[in-house]
């Protein structure tokens, strides 16, 4: 007898809420006529050393991550992922300010604007 083996599926680097998911999908519905959807980065920026950038994408490149939202594909920067596994996505609101925020467990510091992290 042979025996197969399934294997579990992997779980994303990334987990968005549904707050950031709706946020995407609303990023999707005005996006250009070119994008494919969007994706996550951590260039090197700042007093601190990396930032986080969302930005449409129009081609998928070879090892970033794939993430299928109800509103659009989400990608992250395959150089960006080790920056970001286990982190969480959230888009917030409030009277003054609206963006993204991460909960990174990978991040060392930040700096004191908020703008930038250490890994």
């Amino acid at each position: 007898m042979t025996e197969t083996k399934t294997r579990r599926p992997i779980p994303a680097a990334v987990i968005l809420t549904e707050r950031a998911e709706a946020r995407v999908a609303e990023l999707m519905a005005k996006s250009p006529a070119d994008a494919i959807g969007v994706k996550l980065s951590t260039p090197r920026r700042g007093c601190s050393g990396l930032a986080y950038s969302v930005d449409y994408v129009s081609e998928e490149a070879k090892f970033d991550e794939k993430i299928e939202t109800p509103g659009g594909t989400f990608y992250i920067d395959g150089a960006s992922v080790l920056y970001l596994v286990g982190s969480t996505m959230d888009w917030v609101e409030d009277d003054f300010t609206a963006g993204f925020v991460f909960d990174n467990p990978n991040a060392k510091g930040a700096c004191g604007c908020g703008e930038s992290f250490m890994v």
